[in-house]
């Protein structure tokens, strides 16, 4: 026969399981994305619009959004499903933007202040999103330029809107479940 002490044991166990399989799961996330940028050829495209190619980056990123928000509110768990979420739309973002900036640097040398690697690419959006901009890489042409302006613009509307978004609709799911289990 256990007792409450037992249960309640058994149900922390539960409840470090799920935070140790959310955190695998997250992290195995993020890592896969930047695995895939660090491993997919390179294009090497002059002739295209970066504008068309942040327009279709940033519908993909809304399309990802839009499920993951779907999953938090159906989820069992939505609060450890938002940090699976969080772990797959913001490495998402930038690697869309290092991705843009590495093919418009490898398409124009001349559209920053030095030819970015993969390496670079990912650091000057990360600066870029985290808001430091160290100038150690800037943008030179005007297409850069404007990438990197709706860059910033999209990083405002992901740290106030999207983190907003996500663990709105984690509440929105705790809520339910919540509402479910005492009906």
């Amino acid at each position: 026969m256990t007792t409450v002490d037992e249960g309640q044991s058994w149900l922390e166990d539960f409840e470090r399981s799920q935070i140790v399989r959310t955190t695998l799961r997250a992290s195995l996330t993020a890592g896969v994305l930047v695995s895939i940028y660090y491993l997919a050829p390179i294009p090497h495209r002059s002739d295209t619009f970066p504008v068309l190619h942040v327009a279709a980056a940033l519908a993909l990123f809304v399309v990802v959004l839009a499920v993951e928000i779907r999953q938090i509110a159906r989820s069992d768990q939505p609060m450890l499903r938002a940090t699976v979420a969080m772990a797959t739309v913001i490495p998402l973002f930038l690697v869309m933007f290092s991705w843009l900036y590495l093919v418009m640097s490898q398409s124009n040398p001349s559209a920053f202040g030095t030819s970015l690697s993969r390496t670079s690419a990912l650091y000057f959006t990360i600066t870029v999103f985290s808001t430091v901009g160290f100038g150690d890489i800037t943008a030179k042409t005007d297409a850069a330029r404007l990438v990197v302006a709706i860059q910033m613009l999209a990083d405002l509307a992901v740290i106030a809107v999207v983190v907003r978004l996500i663990f709105g609709a984690a509440d929105r799911g705790r809520r339910r479940n919540k509402e479910q289990a005492q009906a």
